[in-house]
């Protein structure tokens, strides 16, 4: 790219500003992930999450535990919980806690020693070992009585904390799932594979590396969208944006200007490919 000059843009480190919101990819695919995260676990795990009462008895609903209270991990809740299950949510940011409540999950807590764990940007830090060890302690305890963990705590530019040791999956109940959604950077499940599915005593250990391309649909439409709010702000006057209808079947139909345009000669194309990036 360098020798054709090619200006090339990582919208993966585009910051959390008020104002880069709409151009948030991150956000965008980590709430398609959050999402069919529990919509696979739901699958995998052999029960149902809603408690229901039958003639044949009461069901008792299931038992979700989310890591990371981050965009992925606050639609895994939401999700969880639209489909009955008893959730519960950790995350080393005491200030997620508010909003792991807010959506009607129990947020787990520990004595953090007044360490900061957020940084500037909204972000985890990274914790001490002292911290991580009381964290890993409570999951276990917590994770001998869950049908289902889901976990999603990374920290940029680092490779993600081991939060899930083998001890507390060896004390999960067979049949038992482990969503493990940072594959990417090594995984928060100690014996979590990036890129498989994996049995483990019984547990199962999925390591999904792009979830988001399994719905490609909505993934696409909330990318595209990122991408159209980080380009616009760049387009001056004498500038117009044209975009191609996307057709599943059908032939091209013929663009549509989206901005008046003054030059003809000077047009910013955005192809079809653009909305099907998945």
């Amino acid at each position: 790219m360098l020798d054709r000059g090619v200006t090339a843009f990582a919208v993966e480190l585009i910051p959390r500003t008020t104002r880069a919101q709409a151009m948030d990819a991150l956000s965008s695919m980590a709430t398609v992930v959050g999402y069919k995260a529990v919509i696979m676990a739901a699958d995998r795990v052999p029960r149902m999450f809603p408690m229901l009462t039958t003639a044949a008895g009461t069901v008792p609903p299931a038992r979700v535990l989310i890591l990371g209270a981050g965009v992925a991990g606050l639609q895994a809740v939401a999700t969880a919980r639209r489909l009955g299950a008893i959730v519960e949510g950790f995350d080393v940011r005491a200030a997620a806690g508010e909003a792991v409540r807010s959506l009607g999950a129990k947020f787990l807590e520990i004595d953090m020693g007044g360490t900061q764990t957020e940084d500037a940007g909204g972000y985890a830090r990274e914790v001490t070992e002292e911290v991580m060890d009381k964290s890993r302690e409570l999951i276990a305890k917590q994770a001998k009585q869950t049908d289902c963990i889901i976990t999603s705590a990374q920290v940029p530019g680092r490779k993600a904390p081991i939060l899930v040791t083998e001890e507390a999956v060896r004390a999960m109940k067979p049949g038992s799932v482990v969503i493990d959604l940072a594959g990417s950077t090594g995984g928060n499940c100690a014996v979590s594979k990036p890129g498989e599915t994996i049995d483990f005593n019984g547990v199962q250990i999925i390591t999904p590396l792009n979830l988001a391309a399994t719905v490609p649909v909505h993934a696409s439409q909330l990318y595209s969208k990122n991408l159209i709010a980080f380009i616009t702000p760049m387009i001056t006057d004498g500038i117009s944006i044209w975009i191609s209808t996307m057709t599943w079947s059908a032939p091209p139909v013929p663009c549509t200007t989206v901005r008046p345009c003054t030059r003809a000669s000077r047009k910013l194309w955005l192809p079809d490919s653009l909305f099907n990036c998945f």
